[in-house]
């Protein structure tokens, strides 16, 4: 089965905190990189209610589906691969079953035809290796809003946990509390909504 476990670790960021984080590692070589979200969700939120999220997303050409569900190391990601006209189909709610994502959506309780689409979020993305971690600089930008986010992924929670803390307290950044994207999207739409 398409599936990893995810251990990250994020930090949300002021514009400036961002510029710092940027000239403090070599992102300036690294190519900028877009990459667009499309979130789904049922309509009780079964998803959000099981701390799940459910993802298209759109990268270098090619189009992925994939369910975050918690993990005791991190996320467990299962994942899809889709062609574009089936992503295309499912952004207008008229999603096709795919094999590893639907065995685990069954596992939650959740069938295709609860799913719908909420939205999108596209992220300007730089990321490079650095001491045996993955670093990751985001802007985001969804509905009106719009984020920088520090992330730091790792094969283990020592490692990124370390790195993370070496990147904040050198560029003199507070350690923050910080939502992962669906659940800033959906803060936001909800925000929206009323």
């Amino acid at each position: 089965m398409a599936q990893e476990i995810e251990i990250e670790f994020k930090n949300l960021l002021t514009k400036d905190e961002y510029e710092k984080v940027y000239h403090f590692l070599p992102f300036k070589s690294v190519e900028l990189k877009e990459q667009t979200n499309y979130y789904f969700e049922t309509e009780d939120l079964k998803l959000k209610q099981q701390g799940s999220a459910l993802r298209i997303r759109q990268k270098n050409a090619q189009w992925t589906l994939t369910l975050k569900q918690p993990h005791p190391e991190g996320l467990l990601e299962t994942h899809d691969s889709l062609t574009e006209e089936e992503a295309n189909l499912w952004i207008q709610n008229k999603m096709t079953e795919k094999p590893h994502v639907s065995k685990q959506l069954n596992d939650l309780g959740i069938s295709f035809e609860d799913l719908y689409y909420l939205g999108s979020l596209t992220t300007r993305r730089k990321e490079l290796d650095y001491k045996g971690t993955t670093v990751v600089l985001d802007h985001s930008l969804y509905y009106d809003k719009e984020d920088y986010e520090l992330e730091v992924e790792a094969g283990s929670k020592e490692a990124g946990n370390k790195v993370m803390e070496e990147i904040l307290r050198t560029c003199n950044i507070p350690n923050r509390e910080t939502d992962n994207k669906i659940k800033r999207f959906y803060d936001r739409k909800q925000l929206q909504s009323e």
